[in-house]
């Protein structure tokens, strides 16, 4: 009976260690399934934050291009709209000095043509208020040199007087006269004396 009893004992001890041990090991395999998942979120959040930064990177660089591409827009398009305005502005000039205001024959009156012309070398000089001129006055070769010298003398004044009058001031502007040198037609017609009874304007100085 006490042998009996002291085996059931053993038996219930080697059982129940038994037990123990297969729920240590349950424990420790619950804690190494828990650990690798954790390991797995971590990994999985890691590699997470890594592709947010990378995606965050190629945005970054995306916009930086994006505005790279746009400067480089809008450089050109300020190079070509001072380039036109350049153009615009060189030609305008030109257009001041070669547009000439011609004369009656033996008159220095301006005629309504010439006014028109004028008026807006008047509005040209008003902007470029640094810019200084010299009035040109010729004649056709009919009559004497010095009558002719004279002739282009009153022609490049009422010029000048009509630019001072409409606001441009007088120490911008200068005359002189060539009388009847330096024709523009050489041609001995009404055709090309009509040409050479004109005031010519030359910019000196801006």
């Amino acid at each position: 009976m006490g042998k009996r009893l002291a085996c059931n004992f053993m038996v219930f001890t080697l059982m129940l260690s038994f037990s123990l041990f297969l729920n240590a090991c349950a424990k420790k395999e619950v804690i190494k399934e828990k650990n690798v998942i954790e390991q797995k979120e971590e990994a999985a959040k890691a590699e997470e934050k890594l592709h947010l930064k990378a995606e965050e990177e190629k945005a970054a660089r995306e916009a930086r291009l994006k505005e790279e591409v746009a400067r480089i827009q809008r450089e050109r398009e300020e190079a070509a709209r001072k380039e036109e305005a350049a153009k615009r502005e060189a030609q305008l000039r030109k257009e001041f000095e070669n547009e000439d205001v011609h004369f009656d024959f033996d008159g220095f009156f301006l005629t309504d043509k010439a006014k028109e012309i004028l008026a807006k070398k008047v509005s040209w000089l008003l902007d470029h208020p640094d810019v200084r001129i010299e009035i040109e006055g010729h004649c056709d070769e009919r009559g004497t040199n010095e009558y002719n010298m004279v002739l282009g003398e009153k022609r490049a004044n009422s010029t000048m007087k009509y630019l001072i009058t409409a606001g441009v001031k007088a120490d911008r502007i200068s005359t002189i006269s060539y009388g009847e040198e330096g024709p523009l037609d050489a041609g001995y017609n009404e055709a090309a004396w009509a040409k050479n009874r004109r005031a010519h304007f030359r910019i000196v100085s801006d």
